[in-house]
């Protein structure tokens, strides 16, 4: 396991995020080359992903090489084995380069695979995760409902137990990765009396008999990645396919959602940095009054701004994965980061735009996509509402103590 952080003081998160000794060798060396990766790979053809939705396979394929599919997976079973620094450090240099790719990879670290990794036996680890690991398969996550996106615990979806097998009839939406997905970890109530506590998880193959999918989703942003409905009808799923015990559902997705939420403010930093990186470079280039623009105090007053918030979203994300990785209580922080890092994505991109003015509208620049890409981060995974709640709630918690 990677050495943890000496001090989230010292990990001020400035743009050469690499020179600082807080960061351990390999920390440094995971960034550099996720940097160059995404540089050389990703930000070429951002555009062309964004433009014609397509889903970036062989560049999904190098990533699994590189390790970035499992990253705190064990390497026992083909993962990587770091921390959960070390994901969010990947996660954001991924996302900085084309944040559609950056949800591809996120949804199958801490979604698909966390799950699987956490409560999976070892028939399970053995079937369900070593052929995740390399960019050949990757999975899904499959929760939310037409009826309940925020009330995960309000499942509709119903799993019939008949023997050797669970029955599962019901849809679920808005699955990322929906399409391109080799499996499954599918959430559905066993016990209705019991509530959230009759909910179970369960690992499911993809293409299985009684699963079809539903449209893709022509989406704002993120366009890369496919979202679309998963339709159970009569679904059979081998008992052994039983993720946890039964009853177990409702809190496996509540821990996972708590690690994808680093995943996702990770995401998010990579799309605000990027558009730190888009305004800078024209505020550079651009002259107005007889100077570059970046010499005007009202455009160094936005870029200020952006950068402030920006730095201080990484640090809540990096004290988040920190936690994390101590084994430490993170769920306050993880809402903490996910918020502030999603809000300070959709800032930086907004004021991109501004400073690009009429360059910023158009799509010849990837301001206007950073812009329609950050507005997914304050959804999914948990609304920035829902995460308000999540940290009223564990302060309310705390101070009662």
């Amino acid at each position: 396991m990677l050495a943890a952080c000496r001090s989230f003081i010292q990990i001020c998160g400035r743009r050469n995020i690499a020179s600082l000794s807080a960061l351990s060798e390999t920390h440094q060396m995971l960034q550099k080359t996720c940097r160059d990766f995404a540089e050389g790979e990703l930000k070429p053809i951002a555009a062309k992903i964004d433009r014609e939705h397509l889903f970036p396979k062989e560049q999904i394929k190098k990533m699994g090489e590189l390790g970035l599919l499992a990253v705190t997976v064990p390497e026992s079973l083909g993962g990587t084995g770091l921390d959960y620094l070390a994901y969010a450090i990947a996660m954001e240099e991924i996302s900085r380069g084309c944040a559609s790719t950056g949800v591809i990879m996120s949804v199958n670290n801490s979604l698909y695979l966390g799950p699987i990794d956490k409560f999976g036996n070892e028939k399970q680890k053995e079937k369900y995760i070593r052929p995740f690991t390399s960019g050949d398969k990757i999975g899904c996550f499959a929760l939310s409902e037409p009826g309940n996106g925020s009330d995960a615990g309000a499942a509709s979806t119903m799993a019939k137990n008949d023997g050797d097998k669970y029955i599962l009839n019901g849809t679920k939406c808005w699955i990322t990765n929906g399409y391109e997905a080799n499996g499954i970890v599918v959430f559905a109530t066993t016990d209705k009396s019991k509530k959230h506590k009759g909910i179970s998880a369960f690992i499911v193959d993809k293409p299985t008999s009684g699963l079809s999918l539903g449209k893709k989703e022509d989406k704002l942003g993120i366009r890369g990645s496919s979202t679309c409905s998963l339709i159970f009808e009569d679904c059979p799923v081998p008992s052994e396919n039983l993720l946890g015990e039964p009853g177990m559902g409702f809190k496996i997705a509540m821990m996972m959602l708590d690690a994808g939420r680093i995943g996702i403010a990770s995401q998010a930093l990579g799309i605000a940095q990027a558009s730190l990186d888009c305004a800078m470079e024209y505020a550079n280039k651009r002259t107005a009054f007889g100077n570059a623009i970046i010499k005007l105090q009202a455009i160094q007053i936005k870029l200020a701004e952006m950068a402030m918030r920006l730095e201080s979203s990484r640090l809540l994300t990096w004290r988040a994965a920190y936690l994390k990785d101590q084994g430490k209580p993170y769920t306050k922080e993880a809402a903490m980061a996910k918020l502030s890092a999603s809000e300070a994505a959709t800032f930086c991109a907004h004021q991109c735009i501004q400073i690009l003015g009429g360059m910023g509208y158009v799509s010849d620049m990837p301001a206007e996509r950073h812009y329609r890409d950050a507005r997914i981060t304050e959804i999914y995974e948990g609304t920035s509402e829902i995460q308000r709640l999540v940290i009223a709630v564990n302060l309310i918690k705390e101070y009662s103590m």
